[in-house]
């Protein structure tokens, strides 16, 4: 009988727990802090300085570094380099006992508390009388309470005397996302610092870094929208991060714009800039189909409402030459400076009323697509009304108020059977409009309208003069009521000729030079100076 025994396979070494971007690329010093540079920059000379204060108020929307940013600190206060003889610094070591112990969050002087399960008077005293104990190796005992506006008005009473002269061992850090809920006389007795919404941009470019780092593929404009809709937050963005790796992981190759809007129920981009150009040709059927066929595939109206927003807000900053989005595509930029050029400040600022308004009963509506459906209708119908402040003119002028049609649509039915001869010229136009009563339409076209480019029955105005906004609409019913054509009148951002009222006014001082230089009118002004040369109303003389 053998005297040997049969053990099985060696003992195999236990995987590693996966862990979650948001965990595994948590900041390990300040460098690795992104978008918090001025933050950083006051705290490293507070303590190039010594000038340490004895509580820390850290606030900032979710997901931007509170907590990170507090553990941090307590390293810096703590590190004692790798030689054991540094002192407090903005660059911890990292490999000294305090700085491993607290990264690994086992250091016994470094207590970490969440104040929405520690509420009560009694935590505070306790966390009171803990505190007069000095600190069992560190250098610095500090407290890092979490989401400090949790506690009730007992324990910041409680709390107050030792928060504004704690022992020297002693230091208090706070964290918290709605910082108007923490009473002023907690607030007076902290050093306080605002971390910022981390940048779309900046985002982006760490979770490249990071997608290399784990091996991974992934498309700019994946990362790019990932990082619009994390909203300056690297925890939310990490967490998407997280789950569209293991999306593609399973689809076998990288991520991917299309698969970030589909797993984020994102409208495609492409399909908002369609359903924004049928808004824009009041084209309300196209308008609700599109809309239908978001919806079918999934996608909630309300970001439908949004993508729409974003659109109008797009086009506006385009206008203004703000610079362009890096989410956005060669081709996005493109439509919406073209989208630009024809559009109107007024004009935009009625899209985004209107989009708003309907973005907001979207949310609340018990019939969501129906919400969606109605609030895109009111804006195709709403461009084809007279702008109020044109519309209070026109009624101070006595002339009835005009509701014109979509300038898309058919001529209207008060339309010429025959086409008339069309006026050769802008000037022949605009006479036309004053021979069948004018108004208040007339008084733009002399006063305000810089012709771009006139080619019967087409006409372009130039934005560079304020223009009411459905003067286009307006001007192409009337036109089309005189002549029996379709005209199509639209704005460009382009300088333009001289208004009538410019030209009318060249000429007359142009005339005036010269009548001026003849010899009869010298003579008569040297022998009388204070004469003035007036023009003759020969109408008013009858």
């Amino acid at each position: 009988m053998s005297d040997s025994f049969d053990l099985g396979e060696p003992p195999q070494p236990k995987e590693t727990a996966y862990r979650v971007l948001a965990r595994k690329y948590r900041p390990q010093n300040f460098d690795q802090l992104i978008g918090q540079d001025a933050m950083v920059q006051t705290l490293g000379n507070a303590i190039r300085r010594g000038r340490l204060a004895h509580a820390f108020l850290l606030t900032g929307v979710r997901g931007v570094g509170k907590t990170s940013t507090a553990r941090l600190i307590a390293k810096a206060l703590n590190c004692i380099g790798p030689d054991g003889q540094g002192g407090p610094t903005i660059d911890p070591c990292g490999v000294c006992d305090p700085c491993v112990s607290i990264a690994e969050g086992r250091n016994i002087d470094v207590i970490e508390m969440d104040a929405a399960s520690h509420t009560g008077v009694d935590d505070m005293r306790a966390v009171i009388d803990a505190a007069r104990l000095a600190a069992f190796g560190a250098r610095f005992k500090i407290y890092i309470i979490d989401e400090v506006h949790m506690l009730s008005k007992n324990a910041f009473n409680a709390l107050l005397k030792t928060l504004e002269e704690p022992p020297e061992h002693v230091k208090f850090l706070l964290a918290t996302t709605e910082v108007q809920k923490v009473p002023v006389t907690v607030l007076s007795r902290c050093q306080r610092f605002d971390l910022r919404r981390i940048p779309a941009d900046k985002l982006a470019a760490h979770f490249a870094h990071i997608v290399e780092l784990e091996s991974a593929e992934a498309e700019p404009e994946a990362l790019a929208l990932i990082a619009r809709a994390a909203d300056g937050s690297a925890r939310d963005g990490l967490s998407i991060l997280d789950q569209a790796i293991a999306h593609a992981g399973m689809e076998g190759g990288g991520v991917t714009a299309p698969a970030v809007r589909a797993m984020l129920g994102l409208s495609d981009r492409a399909a908002i800039r369609d359903l924004f150009a049928l808004l824009l040709d009041s084209d309300a059927p196209g308008a609700l189909a599109a809309l239908r066929r978001q919806y079918d595939l999934g996608v909630d109206p309300q970001s439908v409402l949004r993508g729409l927003l974003e659109t109008v807000h797009a086009v506006t900053l385009a206008k203004l030459g703000g610079d362009a989005d890096p989410a956005q595509s060669a081709e996005e930029r493109d439509v919406y400076q073209g989208w630009a050029r024809l559009l109107s400040f007024p004009a935009l600022h009625r899209l985004w009323q209107l989009m708003l308004k309907g973005h907001e009963e979207v949310a609340r509506a018990a019939l969501p697509i129906e919400a969606g459906e109605m609030a895109l209708l009111r804006v195709v119908h709403a461009s084809s009304l007279p702008d109020p402040g044109e519309l209070a003119r026109q009624i101070a002028a006595g002339s009835a108020p005009s509701i014109a049609p979509p300038s898309t649509s058919a001529a209207p039915s008060s339309a010429p059977a025959t086409v008339q001869a069309l006026p050769a010229s802008f000037d022949a136009m605009v006479a036309l409009v004053r021979a069948n009563g004018g108004g208040a339409l007339l008084s733009h076209l002399t006063a305000n309208a810089r012709v771009v480019r006139y080619e019967a029955p087409e006409l372009v105005l130039s934005t560079s003069r304020p223009l009411p906004a459905d003067l286009p609409t307006t001007l192409a019913a009337r036109l089309g009521e005189l002549t029996g054509a379709k005209w199509k009148v639209t704005t460009e951002d382009a300088e333009g000729e001289a208004t009538l009222a410019e030209r009318r006014k060249a000429e007359e001082e142009a005339e005036r030079a010269a009548v001026m230089e003849t010899p009869i009118v010298k003579a008569a002004l040297e022998t009388f100076p204070d004469a003035v040369l007036e023009r003759i109303n020969k109408e008013a003389l009858g």
